[in-house]
């Protein structure tokens, strides 16, 4: 429905029709005036695109059927159940010459952008550190699926920051990760500590938890979400060797002078661009359908993009579990992560 808000309040999308099949829900649909259908078959036929947002083990089968009518596709992430649907899926929007996107919608908004060309100002990267913890209140819990193997935060949460770090830094090449249920004591993890390696030779820590309390996580950070509290405090910090960032403030602290910069000089400190509160999911959209209009994108995720976060994820949760190094090609194209 978050979908369907911003279409509608987007002049650059008009909606066809929502697909729903179960009768009951298709009928609330139509009660509040949208075109609701029971099939893709009975879509009506100048549609042009399709956001895809059923649960996850449908994402291959529907992206397929909406590429095999001609349309653009942008799913929900992830991309598909496994990395084998996964890639089945961006091979046939390649073939069919149509747009495929995945729905990292965080690389809409204009911090993330703005992170992104900013790290040119703090020379050649060095590492990233990102802490996320918010603690998830304990009825939360009490739906059974969400205390099972694939519900802890290393798959629910992680693949949000490695995509984020992806748009940012560039390619992964290797996952470590250390997992822990000490604080819940549920049969999935409450906290993970996981390193990476980037393409560029640097390096990533990220610690990830929904037991502890924290004022740093993206979505404290970023007001995104009306549902979790807000605090403004940075979650991430990336370090050059000239300098370093901390995001979404971009507050950079670079030279004080002239030379070489090392520990006994101080660095000055630079108060970020303020940039006014966005929804990203509309911002998300109009670059869609800016795209399905016949323009160019640099910021959304693209299907090869969501299928590298999807390795990455998958990689750290195979390193939790065997307590080695993981690359991409070492994660199974069937593994789910549990």
């Amino acid at each position: 429905m978050r979908h369907v808000e911003v279409s509608t309040a987007s002049p650059a999308v008009e909606i066809t029709a929502v697909v729903e099949p179960y009768a009951p829900r298709r009928a609330e649909l139509a009660a509040q005036g949208l075109c609701a259908v029971g099939s893709l078959d009975d879509v009506p036929p100048h549609t042009r695109a399709a956001v895809i947002a059923t649960p996850t083990g449908d994402h291959a089968a529907s992206a397929s059927a909406c590429l095999s009518r001609g349309w653009a596709v942008l799913v929900e992430k992830p991309t598909a159940a496994t990395l084998d649907e996964a890639r089945a899926v961006v091979a046939e929007a390649e073939a069919a010459g149509l747009p495929l996107f995945t729905g990292h919608h965080r690389r809409c908004h204009p911090f993330s952008i703005a992170a992104r060309e900013a790290l040119a100002d703090i020379g050649e990267l060095v590492g990233v550190q990102g802490l996320w913890s918010l603690r998830k209140h304990d009825s939360y819990y009490d739906v059974d699926w969400r205390r099972a193997p694939g519900a802890g935060p290393l798959l629910t949460n992680l693949t949000h920051e490695i995509d984020l770090l992806r748009f940012f830094v560039g390619d992964m090449t290797e996952a470590t990760a250390l997992l822990s249920s000490a604080r819940r004591g549920f049969v999935i993890e409450d906290t993970a500590a996981v390193a990476f390696r980037f393409a560029n030779g640097a390096l990533g820590s990220f610690l990830i938890s929904d037991a502890g309390a924290s004022p740093w996580s993206f979505e404290a950070a970023s007001y995104e979400n009306p549902a979790i509290a807000g605090s403004g405090e940075d979650y991430i910090r990336i370090v050059g060797t000239e300098g370093a960032l901390a995001f979404p403030s971009l507050t950079r602290w670079g030279r004080s002078g002239p030379g070489e910069i090392e520990w006994s000089k101080p660095l000055v400190r630079e108060v970020g661009a303020g940039f006014g509160r966005i929804d990203p999911l509309l911002a998300q959209i109009e670059r869609f359908a800016a795209v399905v209009a016949g323009g160019q994108d640099s910021v959304l995720c693209t299907g090869a993009d969501g299928i590298a976060a999807m390795e990455m994820t998958l990689a750290a949760a195979l390193s939790g579990k065997s307590g080695k190094p993981i690359t991409p090609a070492e994660v199974p194209g069937d593994y789910t992560g549990v």
